[in-house]
């Protein structure tokens, strides 16, 4: 067996090397699951502003309606209407059965007005700034991610990415697993050829990763065995979620974490929305739903305990147009808005990080939302309280930035 069989048997499993230092064990670990929703999804129709006028103004037909009874008689609230929240603030009604329960009982908030300096406007060069964590500007390193120097700073071999390939925040010389869900874990190898593997690398300097990634193969194919996910999918249809797209991958992330991983990756296409976006119903609310789903599985699965030891922070690399374009859609933009979920999360308000009132003189070039709160900032200030880390490792993940401490947990 050649080097390239090797290399073709692992990539048949999605599965790159492990890395090589540990988090420290038992439940109460903390565990930070980023979840990245690639194309520069619409924030302002997730967290409404529902108190500017001139986000009507903008938006005549895609724009979600404000809370309110359908009719004084029966009470009943609009389902297509926002969620309410505060005076400013709306959540789209996507999120109605599974966010939204997360948001009242303060396990979800969101932070308006986020994002990064770069303006570029453009996916890729967007999504690879955010992704290496560097300062805008200046030379980039493409072998240095932020999650990866993070996961230096936690001693952790305990990191994996939920994707096929392994994602630009997780490159760099602490070696990260990456291993797709997208269908049921299935042993790359059988045991008489892991044997002429693990045979053909003894001795050399890749033995022991070569082991070490055979060996993680299989353990996430029992942790993600036909019969778990099976149990998973019985599960979710007793309450009327199928069992589907990201919901199903969540409930498989949730149980990686729930073993030995805790430093997690995931993204989700399909944000692009320049044409015929929708409003309470449409393509971006069907994406909406769906992540809700996801979201809200992850927490189910993870139980209370371990639920409160976890946080989840859902992000895109640029929001988009405040104003609708003449497609029923949105253009890209600049500023977004973060979602944090978590069993842990401090007590306070729904919508945390500075704000601004949403007007025509205070859009960023009269068309995007401002960028207020830097991503690395808030970044900081959340793994300073929940991994305790200090100012210099902070510098070292972020270098150049000044942590904001939110208080979100």
């Amino acid at each position: 067996m050649q080097r390239r069989h090797l290399l073709q048997a692992m990539a048949a499993g999605s599965l790159t090397l492990p890395g090589v230092r540990l988090f420290a064990a038992g439940a109460d670990r903390p565990r930070f699951l980023l979840v990245f929703l690639r194309g520069g999804y619409d924030a302002t129709n997730l967290l409404v502003p529902v108190g500017s006028s001139f986000y009507y103004e903008q938006r005549p037909r895609i724009a979600i309606a404000k809370p309110g009874p359908v009719t004084a008689a029966s009470g009943t609230l609009d389902t297509a209407a926002a969620l309410p929240i505060n005076a400013d603030w709306g959540l789209h009604p996507a999120l109605r059965n599974s966010v939204h329960p997360l948001m009242q009982a303060g396990q979800a908030r969101f932070i308006p007005f986020a994002g990064t300096e770069d303006l570029s406007r453009s996916h890729f060069e967007t999504q690879d700034s955010i992704e290496l964590g560097q300062p805008v500007g200046g030379s980039r390193n493409y072998n240095s991610g932020f999650l990866n120097r993070l996961a230096a700073e936690l001693d952790a071999q305990q990191a994996l990415s939920f994707t096929d390939q392994l994602p630009i925040a997780f490159r760099g010389p602490v070696r990260i697993a990456n291993a797709g869900l997208r269908e049921t874990a299935r042993p790359a190898v059988d045991a008489k050829n892991r044997a002429l593997i693990a045979g053909m690398y003894q001795g050399q300097p890749l033995g022991e990763s070569v082991e070490e990634g055979l060996a993680l193969r299989e353990e996430l194919a029992r942790d993600l065995s036909p019969d778990k996910m099976k149990a998973m999918t019985d599960a979710a249809g007793r309450n009327a979620i199928p069992a589907k797209g990201f919901e199903l991958e969540a409930r498989r992330i949730a149980t990686l974490m729930r073993g030995r991983f805790s430093l997690g990756f995931i993204d989700i296409g399909g944000w692009d929305t320049h044409v015929n976006q929708g409003g309470a119903t449409g393509q971006l609310a069907n994406r909406f739903e769906e992540v809700g789903r996801g979201l809200g599985a992850i927490a189910d699965e993870l139980g209370p305990d371990i639920w409160r030891q976890t946080t989840v922070m859902v992000i895109s690399e640029f929001g988009r147009t405040f104003r609708e374009n003449g497609n029923r859609g949105t253009d890209h933009g600049h500023g977004s808005v973060y979602w944090l979920l978590g069993g842990g999360l401090a007590s306070g308000g729904a919508v945390a990080g500075d704000q601004i009132p949403l007007t025509a003189t205070t859009l960023f070039q009269n068309r995007d939302y401002p960028v207020l709160n830097d991503y690395r900032a808030v970044l900081g200030g959340l793994w300073q309280r929940q991994f305790g880390l200090s100012n210099a490792a902070l510098s070292r993940v972020f270098p150049g930035v000044t942590p904001k401490d939110l208080r979100l947990i």
